[in-house]
């Protein structure tokens, strides 16, 4: 369970990015990251971006009054270009009309330039490792390639002020879309990574449940995310805990080598 922004506390655990991160729990299944997020949401006085909103979280929740959405043009798109995760994605949407949910297509803000606006987690990161970068200790970081982390600390301090402000300006028009997107719907479901939903939904802070949809060739599991609306945890764990309890993939344990 990744939480909305501002439910848990952050205090003691390493920055990457002040204005994104999040911290939830990893557990067996979806009711277990419900009890535990139960348990560890709310103020500490010690984060003081964490806000005191009420948890209902109720078992007997019947999710057909829930409205469920899905992107349908990211289920669309793997049919073109991931075939290895959209057998498994399409039987996850099938097995939710199975369960009796009304699946309504919903479309993602994706006429705003969302990737564009990774450099707001680039410049925060850069920000969080500037005594790491000035030291020279980043050397010490075994990845050193393009894409790794130190790189994109050095190369961090050449975006721009402007920049980084009109992608915070822009970051708004995605709230604000996404808030109206919300509006009509509780949950919607969607590829772990398809289109620009990962970026998007943190950097408007919409809480997500991951959970394993199936099983590659070599025993790896693929997986289906779930987005809700802000500080609505427990309409979307309880619409996450009906499909996976309408499956047995968290059930499955790895073939031992003897």
């Amino acid at each position: 369970l990744r939480p909305t922004f501002g439910r848990v506390s952050r205090a003691g655990a390493m920055a990457l990015s002040w204005s994104m991160d999040k911290i939830g729990p990893i557990c067996r299944n979806v009711e277990d990251c419900a009890i535990v997020f139960a348990a560890i949401q709310g103020p500490d006085g010690r984060d003081l971006a964490v806000v005191d909103h009420p948890f209902n979280w109720d078992v007997e929740l019947d999710i057909k009054r829930l409205r469920v959405g899905y992107v349908q043009s990211a289920f669309e798109r793997e049919r073109e270009e991931q075939q290895e995760w959209k057998d498994f994605d399409e039987a996850t949407l099938a097995k939710l009309r199975s369960l009796a949910i009304d699946l309504v297509s919903v479309e993602l803000p994706e006429h705003l330039p969302v990737s564009a606006m990774r450099i707001i987690l680039n410049a925060e990161a850069a920000a969080a490792f500037d005594e790491l970068t000035r030291s020279g200790r980043d050397d010490l970081l075994t990845r050193q390639d393009r894409g790794a982390w130190p790189n994109s600390f050095r190369q961090s301090r050449f975006i721009p002020a402007v920049e980084y402000i009109q992608a915070n300006r822009v970051r708004t028009l995605a709230m604000e879309a996404m808030a109206q997107l919300m509006d009509g719907i509780d949950v919607y479901v969607v590829p772990s990574f398809g289109g620009s939903n990962l970026t998007l939904t943190n950097l408007t802070g919409h809480p997500c449940v991951v959970v394993p949809n199936g099983f590659r060739a070599d025993g790896t599991p693929t997986s289906i995310s779930f987005i809700g609306n802000l500080y609505a945890e427990a309409e979307l764990l309880a619409v996450a805990r009906t499909y996976q309890e309408a499956t047995d993939f968290h059930r499955r344990r790895p073939t031992l080598q003897t």
